[in-house]
């Protein structure tokens, strides 16, 4: 699906692809895991022989499985075994990061689980060649580290991240002693080494051992069990030790190589709240990041890589503006295919001028009103960046609660971020540059904030959820912190037009958003995707380019 969606808008033929590229290595990734095994023997015999079926059926023979899907694309022979190319994982990671920034030169820094060998890599960026610097191998992996306190935490490792970093500010970080004590050590060049003796991920089917559960006090957290003060101080525990790694890492990087700018890509640099701090110790003069930064960005990146380094095609960059057009990558769908879909669901709905449509919204935004929002291109990135997102009235307390339990169906102590426009951003909070990916975290600033308690009275855990922090309190988090975007006119000029009008009416310059999907399941797509997640939520209106629908006119959900 992927492959001929990308067809459909190249305007090309299958047999018309030049190369194509896979954004690791499998046979490089086996050898880590029989290597892993043998050196761990005989721990872990049992994962050993459940990994192993799946291996030598799918993942070792990948070239083939590969080349036998890319057979079904064309009726015209195609030699595809000489197209078909593979990149390092972490080359694709950082090629992702490099190759569309802004940035004629930079360091780039890649942090995530592991790709075949690697979990942490440097290397600096010039023209159209990336240059390797120095790596960090398994087992030893600030990702997987991560991942591993989110499985102890009670989440679902490779999602639950997100959740983790989100639960961090309800606790305070008594563990993190205990953390670089016994289980990591770090140096001051930002390297580090796990005490694999706590961990069970090389071989094992967990992410942590008894020995783990034994230094925190008590087992994992089930996935339904009550999220404890115990839980949050871990969290949080966990996320100023990995803050300092990350920071530690970036002063040395920008030491090692001299260069003023960074690039940042693999999954950790999701972490939002840790890049938000490298950009306030102002490390380089700028920092951008991947916003698909995640293994879905290695596909980009391995094209990338192979557009300029293997055929040495020039890079065009013009310093402030990135070649990720927004990260609005993904489908768009006419008038004619909105129209065919919703009639296919039996939606009710009505077509309005852009002028209508965005005056009709905004007042029921500030009726309390939450909205459905879909516009132009599906975003590229697990962020929806106001094509794909669901917006309402931050100045709302309630709103917050209303969104996680009624709209998202999630923990009510998720946070939720606010699109600002750009002009506006640091009247409000502490960024000095551009977050057009919701991907640093920033203060709300003094004047702002409503609620300053003193050590004695600070509240504890979910008891902070209580407290109106700010006028703006529903994308407030307890820390007085906010995951910003900022939105332009030029890069997304009818969400611009549509908050600007909010601030007009209402002196705020900022919507809530967040992503239009349910727990759980995928951002919606296409309109019939988005008109399902309409009917199954308290969303009030649904929007799909000028198309609007109302809860109240919809028939029961039968046919799509």
């Amino acid at each position: 699906m992927a492959i001929n969606y990308c067809l459909k808008e190249a305007g090309i033929e299958a047999h018309e692809i030049t190369k194509v590229v896979f954004y690791e290595k499998p046979f490089l990734k086996f050898e880590r895991i029989l290597e892993t095994y043998f050196a761990f023997a005989p721990k872990g015999i049992q994962s050993f022989a459940k990994s192993m079926p799946e291996w030598i059926k799918n993942k070792l023979f990948q070239k083939k499985i590969l080349i036998d899907e890319l057979k079904k694309l064309s009726d015209k022979k195609v030699d595809w075994r000489a197209r078909l190319l593979f990149s390092e994982h972490h080359l694709s990671h950082a090629a992702s990061a490099f190759f569309p920034s802004p940035f004629d030169r930079a360091a780039i820094l890649v942090l995530d689980g592991v790709g075949e060998w690697t979990t942490t890599s440097v290397a600096v960026g010039n023209g159209n060649q990336l240059r390797s610097i120095k790596k960090i191998n398994f087992p030893h992996s600030v990702g997987l580290l991560y991942s591993a306190f989110t499985y102890y935490t009670g989440f679902k490792v490779n999602s639950g991240e997100y959740k983790m970093m989100g639960l961090a500010p309800y606790g305070q970080p008594i563990y993190a002693n205990l953390i670089e004590q016994n289980l990591i050590k770090i140096a001051e060049d930002g390297s580090f080494r796990l005490d694999m003796s706590y961990f069970n991920f090389a071989t094992g089917l967990t992410m942590t051992n008894k020995r783990f559960h034994l230094l925190f006090g008590g087992p994992p957290r089930e996935k339904d069990e009550e999220i404890t003060q115990r839980h949050m101080d871990i969290a949080a525990s966990i996320q100023t030790v990995v803050e300092k790694l990350i920071v530690n890492l970036a002063k040395h990087v920008a030491s090692e190589t001299k260069e003023k700018n960074l690039c940042l890509a693999g999954g950790v640099a999701l972490n939002c709240v840790a890049n938000g701090l490298i950009v306030r110790k102002k490390i380089f003069n700028k920092v951008w990041v991947q916003p698909a930064s995640g293994d879905a960005g290695g596909a980009l990146g391995a094209a990338l890589a192979v557009w300029h380094m293997h055929y040495g095609e020039e890079r065009n960059t013009a310093y402030g503006n990135d070649r990720m057009g927004g990260s609005y990558l993904g489908p768009r769908f006419s008038n004619e295919e909105i129209e065919t879909q919703f009639r296919s669901c039996g939606a009710i709905f009505q077509k309005l001028n852009e002028e209508e449509l965005i005056s009709v919204v905004v007042e029921a935004i500030i009726q309390g009103q939450v909205i459905g929002w879909m516009q132009g291109r599906m975003e590229f990135g697990p962020r929806a960046l106001g094509n794909r997102s669901i917006i309402a009235d931050p100045r709302i307390e309630e709103m917050q609660e209303k969104l996680n339990l009624k709209i998202k169906f999630r923990e009510g102590f998720r946070p939720f971020a606010p699109s600002v426009i750009s002009e506006h951003a640091s009247d409000w909070f502490d960024l000095d540059c551009e977050s057009p990916y919701m991907l640093f975290v920033s203060e709300i600033h003094e004047d702002k904030r409503l609620c300053q308690e003193t050590d004695n009275q600070k509240s504890t855990g979910f008891e902070s959820l209580k407290i109106r922090r700010s006028t703006v309190p529903a994308v407030t988090h307890i820390d007085y912190t906010a995951r910003v975007q900022t939105v332009s006119e030029a890069s997304n000029p009818k969400f611009f037009k549509l908050i600007t009008h909010f601030m007009n009416m209402t002196g705020c310059p900022m919507l809530i958003n967040t992503s239009f999907n349910l727990r759980a399941e995928p951002i919606v797509c296409d309109p019939t995707d988005a008109f399902k997640c309409f009917l199954k939520t308290d969303i009030d209106l649904l929007v799909v380019e000028n198309f609007l629908l109302k809860k109240a006119d919809q028939k029961p959900l039968e046919r799509c």
